[in-house]
This record gives C-alpha cells, sequence and structure tokens, in this order.
C-alpha cells in the first residue's frame, strides 16, 4: 500500500465530497481509539472545519484521557479543528430509568451498548444540524463489509466512510504515517459500549489479523472444508458473523408493489 497516495486519496476525496455536497466541514466522535484518530485526522488534513466531539458515558479513564491527548494533537498541528465535549452518561442513566423492567430483557447488555453507540449518532448529527457539517464514519472494511461489528444506526448512521475501504492492519499503517499517538497506536482495540474492559477480539472471538485472513480466504472462494484446527474455527466465526449481519451491510428492504397489483 502507498501510504501517502492513499493518505492524499482520502483528504481529497473528503474535500470535493463536501464541496459538492454545500457543506461546510465534518463532525467525528473522538473515542480514543485508532479508527476514529485517523479519520479525524484525514478531515482535518482538507483544511475544512473539523469539529471533534469527546461523548463519554461511564467511559474509562484510559480511553478518555487517548482521546483528549490525540485532540490536542489535532489542534496544535490543525487550526481548523475545534473540539467539544458532550457528557452523555446522565441522558444514559435516564433512558435506561424509563423502563422499570429492563432488568428482565435478555441481551440488556447488548442493547444498551448499542443504545450508547445511538445516543453518540444522535448527538454528532445535533452538532452537523447546527453547524452544515457532514458526519465522518469510522467505520474500516473488516468491520463494515466483513463481521458487521458495528451499531445500526448508531456508529453505522453517518454520512461519509473514508476509511471503509480500508482493512484494520492499512489503518495501523495510515496511523504510524500520520503521527497518531503511540498511545493510541499500541491500546487494544475496543468499541468501549460495555464500560468494562473487553476487547473487540474478546466481543468478536478472533483478532483482526484473523478476520481479515478470513475475509481474504471468502474472497478466494475458499470453503469451511479447506481449513483445519485455528483456521477452520474462525473462518466459520467469519462466516456466521458475515451471515447474521447481512442487514446491516445492504440497503434496507424496500417492498416494491408488483405490477398485477392496483396502486391507490
Amino acid at each position: 500500500m502507498h501510504k501517502e497516495k492513499v493518505v492524499d486519496f482520502i483528504v481529497n476525496w473528503l474535500k470535493e465530497y463536501a464541496e459538492n455536497a454545500k457543506m461546510n466541514g465534518f463532525v467525528i466522535g473522538i473515542s480514543g481509539g485508532i479508527d476514529s484518530a485517523v479519520t479525524s485526522t484525514l478531515c482535518a488534513k482538507t483544511g475544512l472545519p473539523t469539529l471533534c466531539v469527546e461523548m463519554p458515558i461511564h467511559q474509562a479513564k484510559s480511553q478518555v484521557s487517548r482521546g483528549k491527548e490525540h485532540i490536542e494533537q489535532l489542534k496544535r498541528k490543525f487550526p481548523n479543528v475545534s473540539a467539544t465535549k458532550f457528557d452523555l452518561t446522565s441522558v444514559f442513566e435516564e433512558f435506561k430509568n424509563q423502563d422499570p423492567d429492563t432488568k428482565e430483557i435478555n441481551m440488556l447488555d447488548l442493547s444498551l451498548a448499542n443504545t450508547r453507540a445511538r445516543l453518540r449518532m444522535t448527538t454528532l448529527y445535533y452538532y452537523a444540524g447546527l453547524k452544515g457539517y457532514l458526519v465522518a464514519g469510522t467505520g474500516n472494511k473488516v468491520e463494515d463489509f466483513g463481521v458487521g461489528f458495528y451499531t445500526k444506526y448508531g456508529d453505522g448512521g453517518v454520512d461519509l466512510s473514508p476509511i471503509a475501504d480500508l482493512m484494520k492492519s492499512e489503518i495501523y499503517a495510515l496511523a504510524a504515517l500520520l503521527e497518531v499517538p503511540n498511545t493510541i497506536q499500541s491500546a487494544a482495540p475496543t468499541d468501549g459500549l460495555f464500560g468494562d474492559n473487553r476487547t473487540d477480539e474478546d466481543q468478536i472471538g478472533a483478532s483482526y489479523d484473523e478476520l481479515e485472513w478470513a475475509m481474504k480466504m471468502k474472497e478466494q472462494g475458499k470453503t469451511s472444508d479447506d481449513f483445519k484446527n485455528r483456521e477452520k474455527t474462525v473462518f466459520e466465526l467469519y462466516l456466521r458473523l458475515n451471515t447474521i449481519n447481512q442487514h446491516k451491510m445492504i440497503p434496507i428492504p424496500i417492498c416494491k408493489i408488483t405490477q398485477n397489483l392496483t396502486k391507490f
């Protein structure tokens, strides 16, 4: 991968899209993770106004500190970067309190984790609406189109996705080139939606390197019969997640009225 050329290509793509859409700049949620750090840096390099938004909800101190370090670095490098903090913890708690029976709901942890992501999406679009900005997505290729590891209408609710054609390993390569803080580059990837220390690998059951491998094997037409042991386990895991999360990856189904039915 020609890293410098990829950076230039994405930056130009972002700038041209915003200008053609008659939008003023970008807004992006900063999590303290590698994807949001790279995406926000790419947005900043366009020279257009870039608003970085911290949206903690019972967030781990390490995630908060990494996010702040990154924002401060961006502000020093790019005069077009601004930042704000919108603490959603009380909003999240009030949301939970509206349903007295939440303790009885199965999959409560996952449902509330997705609620966190959707509250953040709403916040980003609040600022986007105020300023005429585009919401920049932070999903990468293996997450968005491989295993669907994101929240539908949460972190998946964006206006444009500048890094969605890049594998996670390529994101790390760009992070090094863009001089993203080492604390972020070395941190274990996590979505930070559960209020504990679980990583993406803990949740998914495989590392991003393994998932990238499985994605490439599927593209080559391989089947689970082609593998044994750990490779077989990872490949089957990838296939299962890719299948059950297709509803996130394809357009919303539309019920098309057939021609032989009378329309009102």
